[in-house]
């Protein structure tokens, strides 16, 4: 039985006190966060205070030093993601995009959205090489559904373009595109406005509340942008020095005077 948020919902993820120790240095510090299905949850804190490397122990590019770790994908049994290496928490249902952004820059935006498609298809180095029915139809499959993609965050134009030529804002969008096209329930956004000029940024804050309104997909954003965060944001929790030191609605944590010494600064205006 799916295990429900406070709220009524099910969960689409829940960790339950994540500790990471690199050497003598504690990165995160005892750490539980709870994701509802069909919610956006955003992780904010200074530089450094652990946010990107929570995500990669999610993701399995880290084993977390302990803690548990649990997906809950729609109408499956719970996952456990300790130890699972990153193809195998893509093929759970979890897809990321990255700080940096991390696009083949060769390849077409396309072939970009295309290659996230292997871990829902089924044909192996023999189908390929045969070239069978099924290898085909899959192939087809892969190409429609990839467009499809495109089409979701409105790069379809860019189709046979060459990725690295795309603007700034249309590469974060790819990768967002290529993200979806694993077919995620989760998708965790690694500061997708970074970068990003007023209007970009409002242009991401509309396709993220579409994936979730549109597509039932939950959203977990790291983001410094405040604005989007608490814009699109339904709970924030916030992070200093590995440790959680605040959690709630976005009006709850813009008031804490602990975020307020922490990150946001005094002039803060939610």
């Amino acid at each position: 039985m799916t295990p429900r948020a406070p709220g009524g919902a099910p969960i689409a993820l829940e960790v339950k006190n994540l500790t990471m120790d690199f050497g003598g240095l504690r990165a995160l510090d005892d750490i539980s966060i709870t994701i509802a299905q069909g919610e956006i949850v955003a992780i904010i804190g200074p530089n450094g205070a652990g946010k990107t490397t929570f995500f990669n122990c999610i993701t399995g590019i880290y084993e977390p030093t302990k803690g548990d770790m649990t997906a809950n994908p729609p109408g499956k049994a719970p996952v456990r993601l300790n130890r699972l290496k990153p193809n195998q928490v893509t093929a759970c249902g979890l897809a990321r995009t990255f700080q940096n952004i991390r696009l083949f820059p060769k390849m077409t935006v396309l072939e970009n959205v295309m290659v996230a498609r292997h871990v829902r298809t089924r044909s192996g180095i023999f189908g390929a090489v045969l070239r069978d029915e099924r290898t085909r139809r899959e192939e087809r499959e892969t190409v429609e559904f990839s467009y499809k993609m495109l089409c979701e965050v409105g790069l379809e134009r860019y189709v046979n373009e060459i990725a690295s030529e795309l603007p700034y804002g249309a590469q974060r969008r790819l990768e967002i595109a290529r993200a979806l096209a694993t077919e995620p329930f989760l998708l965790l956004l690694d500061e997708p406005a970074a970068g990003m000029n007023p209007k970009e940024t409002s242009e991401l804050d509309e396709l993220i509340t579409r994936i979730r309104n549109d597509m039932g997909v939950s959203i977990l954003l790291i983001e410094h942008d405040m604005k989007l965060v608490m814009s699109i944001s339904e709970r924030i929790y916030v992070l200093d020095y590995g440790r959680m030191i605040s959690h709630g609605t976005p009006r709850e944590v813009s008031a804490d005077p602990k975020v307020i010494k922490a990150y946001l600064g005094e002039a803060f205006d939610a």
